[in-house]
């Protein structure tokens, strides 16, 4: 019975009951609404509010999930690339060596970065890298100079160390990388700079999930002939039989630009594997991030929606009763 009466009530006041009250003026068109004020004296969170939240937080997880798939697929069509340029420049590596610890005047640190971001920490630990190398190889009579590539470690690097660069280069990644196009930026490089060892600074790829802040030295045919003739690791190049007109400083200046286009085409390489492979990471971790906060969206507005629910049924049953007595 109770319930029947409910109901006949509930019809017949159903036309007086209005969520939104109808005003003739507003004082403001900044002044909030009746939805968004909610009862006086109760902890009140708008649906509408919470609706638009899900639905912005709906779209960015698309857009991290497309992201990711993005990424999946152009870091299969690089590493491939990345494996195989790994044996153009072992040979130089077995031949002269790599000599980070070398005491040279002039060295230049070529940091080699993305031009997008969302790609965790690649960039910053690239840029740290060359720092440290910057301050290890600095002194009294020595110099020290930038050549920079890629966008992320411009921003980082102009803001304290402008004076110091020498070159900057951007978009690399633009078009496909090719050792034609690599090629061609390192001779770009070697015609504006003067140096004694060249460091170039990138993130040497392993997995999706791993990458390793690497370091490789190319020497100057100076220095080259230097630390032959001074023995350590370069003391074998004497054994080895020149053949032809060329002489032997001819023959390791080319040697060197050779081995420099040659690492130069591994490190962009290596680099764009670990940047596809940090924003394939970072995508997923914030996709699962707005799966998280969508669920609990979802249940702050099914807990608003219900206790809505329940303030409007016990207006009416109030109502009713009032009515009966």
């Amino acid at each position: 019975m109770a319930m029947a009466a409910l109901r006949r009530e509930s019809r017949r006041f159903a036309p007086l009951i209005s969520p939104r009250p109808i005003t003739a003026v507003r004082s403001s068109p900044l002044a909030p609404t009746h939805e968004d004020e909610g009862p006086i004296g109760v902890r009140y969170i708008s649906t509408q509010v919470v609706r638009n939240r899900m639905k912005s937080v709906k779209n960015i997880q698309k857009i991290t999930k497309a992201m990711k798939m993005v990424a999946a697929s152009k870091l299969r069509a690089i590493q491939t690339k990345a494996e195989n340029s790994r044996g153009l420049w072992q040979p130089f590596t077995a031949l002269l060596g790599d000599l980070p610890s070398v005491d040279v005047k002039k060295n230049v640190v070529v940091t080699i970065s993305s031009d997008k971001g969302l790609c965790g920490g690649i960039n910053s630990t690239s840029v740290k890298t060359s720092k440290g190398l910057y301050k290890l190889n600095s002194g009294p009579e020595k110099e020290t100079k930038y050549v920079i590539l890629g966008e992320k470690a411009k921003a980082q690097l102009v803001r304290d160390s402008k004076k110091d660069i020498e070159l900057i280069i951007t978009e690399l990644q633009k078009n496909p990388l090719s050792y034609t196009q690599v090629s061609v930026l390192a001779d770009e490089i070697l015609k504006n700079v003067e140096y004694d060892a060249l460091r170039i600074v990138f993130n040497k790829f392993q997995s999706v999930v791993s990458f390793v802040p690497t370091v490789s030295t190319v020497l100057s045919p100076e220095i080259v002939e230097r630390e032959a003739e001074s023995g350590g690791k370069l003391g074998d190049l004497d054994s080895y039989e020149v053949e032809g007109g060329e002489t032997k400083a001819e023959i390791l200046q080319n040697l060197a630009e050779f081995q420099f286009s040659c690492v130069m085409f591994n490190a962009v390489l290596e680099n764009a594997c670990s940047e596809q492979g940090a924003r394939m990471s970072a995508m997923d971790s914030s996709s699962r991030n707005a799966g998280d906060m969508l669920d609990r969206l979802t249940l702050t507005y099914n807990r608003t929606r219900q206790a809505s629910i329940t303030t409007e049924l016990i207006e009416i049953i109030s109502g009713a009763s009032a009515l009966e007595g």
